[in-house]
């Protein structure tokens, strides 16, 4: 980025007497259980691939686990990226993922490793990826232009082809938005955005051609990051207490799911239902808990990551 004023965002790590838990929530019985659990490594982000195991990050590396935890977490060696932060998003073909840099650029890789591709190209505003449409053609991404140190003057909804070409806005309001990610059908996109009321981030979606905004939550607390089942009635989001500002670490959040109408997966739920979502699980978390889609593939779970401090 141009402002030597602006310094690039940190690894995460424990605090004393913390510990990171993975851990997959199933639908059907309402229970949490732990798959990976570490006093060392702060783990981020979980995505779940079709073959059964859990991408998270750590230390600006990608790594991936069976989602059983039948083995710990392994780095993937990918060739030639920066840093990672914990914006990472599968690609729909299978083995591809789509990645962002501490250098604030968006790559493509493999979770096989090797070689990578920056597909950004632009130097000065910052690319925080968050939702690949269903072909795999097209990524949603968060276009952060700071102000001096306010990193989030302006933070508007961009798309951009997976090649590199056509980058162009879909909200224009500054914001600040985060999140954006298709639902699986492709006809929205759905975001946090404080533009309803500013300090308090509220779910909302638009058509990727930017009409049709609609507010989908409206409660005191300040909610992010929603994430819809790939096939089902469903979608989690992160709701942080009344009065946070962004979405940080160390907050005493909830997860609140959302069941929609039969047959209403494929564009996600109404927007009744998502106002009647219900808690299903309250922690020490924030930053890093859910930040990108970790629905199982069947829509059956999702996986999460929580950071309990000992006392």
């Amino acid at each position: 980025m141009t402002d030597d004023t602006q310094d690039a965002p940190q690894h995460r790590a424990l605090l004393p007497g913390q510990r990171c838990r993975i851990r997959v929530f199933d639908v059907a019985s309402g229970e949490a259980t732990t798959v990976h659990e570490s006093a060392e490594t702060l783990f981020e982000a979980p995505n779940w691939t079709r073959d059964g195991r859990l991408v998270v990050n750590a230390d600006g590396l990608l790594w991936t686990l069976p989602v059983d935890g039948s083995a710990p977490p392994g780095p993937v060696a990918i060739e030639g990226v920066p840093a990672l932060n914990n914006d990472h998003v599968l690609a729909p073909s299978g083995d591809g993922i789509f990645v962002s840099g501490m250098d604030f650029h968006l790559w493509e890789a493999s979770l096989s490793g090797g070689p990578s591709r920056r597909i950004t190209s632009e130097d000065g505003p910052l690319h925080f990826l968050h939702g690949v449409s269903p072909d795999g053609r097209t990524l949603a991404y968060v276009r952060l232009e700071p102000a001096g140190d306010d990193w989030w003057a302006n933070a508007t909804i961009h798309e951009i082809g997976a090649d590199g070409t056509g980058d162009r806005a879909v909200t224009t309001h500054p914001g600040p938005a985060d999140g954006p990610e298709y639902s699986p059908d492709g006809t929205w996109v759905y975001f946090n955005t404080e533009q309803f009321e500013p300090g308090r981030a509220q779910v909302a979606r638009v058509r990727p051609d930017g009409s049709g905004l609609e507010q989908l939550t409206t409660d005191e607390r300040v909610n992010w990051f929603p994430h819809l089942a790939p096939v089902g009635d469903l979608a989690v989001y992160l709701s942080f207490p009344e009065g946070t500002e962004g979405h940080p670490a160390d907050e005493a959040v909830q997860l609140v799911l959302v069941t929609g109408a039969p047959g209403s997966g494929a564009t996600g739920p109404s927007a009744d239902a998502w106002r009647d979502g219900r808690v299903v699980a309250e922690f020490n978390g924030g930053q890093g808990t859910i930040n990108v889609n970790s629905w199982a593939p069947d829509g059956s779970a999702f996986a999460y990551v929580d950071y309990p401090v000992t006392s």
